[in-house]
């Protein structure tokens, strides 16, 4: 495959195209995510030829095969934004699937990137598999935790205010009834109890780092060159086509505005009330391994699909009867 899969040709001109797509983040991967796909389509295959030589890793074993390496950040993040790409690329060049908007969660923000024609896949690829190891390399394990709030009508402003004492910060607002706090394991400890009440409980998450935390700060400045360094390779103008997870709005088509929006959002809170507040339009489709953004729309009252897997794609994208 050329590399003129990353810079999409068929787009339609912003302003037209139907519908949103968004892709699910880090968590979604599973051992087997896209191989129907590869094997049925040598687009697909070439996205993932593509991304393995921009790594010099073998994406396809990582993906299809058990492998431990699949839940190390380092790895899994390469590994869902490939794998979300050939899904994508599949829709689009086979059943001529182009959304109006792009949209994703955390991760899934470079997924969206990709499929908008802004960052190429080998670069888009080199990038998430170097913000995971600094994400890894963050905070030494058990030093931070996550931790999800699940209760009706959350407030993100009293919640954070009710934690001002503490090393907690709100990594996800992810709908009207659930957020994601991070931190230091013992203020989640301390933030779980105090939160926690009638109509609210909070739950400790299996996770590796306090991702979207202000212990996540430190990697920003490196990452932030990595971004500089390969600015010259994007196509800018596809940016504001795109949601925002540090903003909560659509991107700005400015190389510096993207950079800075991407640097922050390590640290920052995945605002994706506010990005699905931003991407108006029908129907929406969930692209990833595992179903997870599609209950977020239905919260807000926005009926959502997910595709998953290619007999869910050729549900959605071929009709009921494929």
């Amino acid at each position: 495959m050329s590399a003129g899969w990353s810079r999409p040709l068929h787009l339609p001109p912003p302003g037209e195209g139907a519908g949103v797509v968004v892709f699910t983040g880090q968590g979604a991967q599973k051992t087997g995510m896209a191989r129907d796909f590869v094997e049925a389509f040598p687009l697909a295959a070439a996205v993932f030829d593509e991304a393995s030589e921009a790594l010099d890793l073998d994406l396809r074993a990582l993906c299809f095969e058990p492998d431990e390496r699949l839940n190390l950040t380092a790895f899994t993040q390469p590994a869902i934004l490939t794998a979300e790409v050939a899904m994508f690329a599949v829709a689009h060049t086979e059943w001529d699937y182009r959304p109006a908007l792009f949209g994703g969660h955390s991760l899934g923000e470079y997924a969206a990137l990709v499929a908008a024609g802004v960052l190429p896949l080998a670069e888009a690829v080199r990038l998430v598999a170097a913000r995971g190891r600094l994400m890894q390399e963050a905070v030494p394990v058990g030093v931070g935790a996550m931790a999800a709030l699940i209760g009706e009508n959350l407030d993100v402003n009293a919640i954070t205010a009710e934690l001002a004492d503490l090393v907690v910060d709100v990594a996800n607002h992810n709908s009207p009834d659930q957020v994601v706090l991070s931190g230091d394991s013992a203020d989640i400890d301390l933030a779980i109890t105090r939160l926690s009440g009638p109509g609210r409980r909070g739950k400790k998450l299996v996770v590796s780092a306090p991702f979207h935390s202000r212990l996540m700060a430190p990697i920003e400045p490196a990452f932030a060159e990595l971004l500089r360094q390969s600015a010259p390779t994007w196509r800018i103008e596809g940016a504001s086509r795109v949601a925002s997870n540090t903003t909560g709005g659509l991107h700005e088509a400015d190389v510096g505005a993207l950079i800075t929006a991407l640097t922050r959002q390590i640290s920052g809170t995945v605002r994706f009330v506010d990005n699905m507040a931003a991407l108006q339009g029908e129907p929406v489709i969930e692209i990833g391994p595992s179903r997870v953004l599609r209950a977020f729309f239905q919260a807000v009252g926005r009926p959502a699909e997910a595709v998953t897997n290619l007999a869910s794609a050729r549900r959605a994208f071929q009709g009921p009867t494929a």
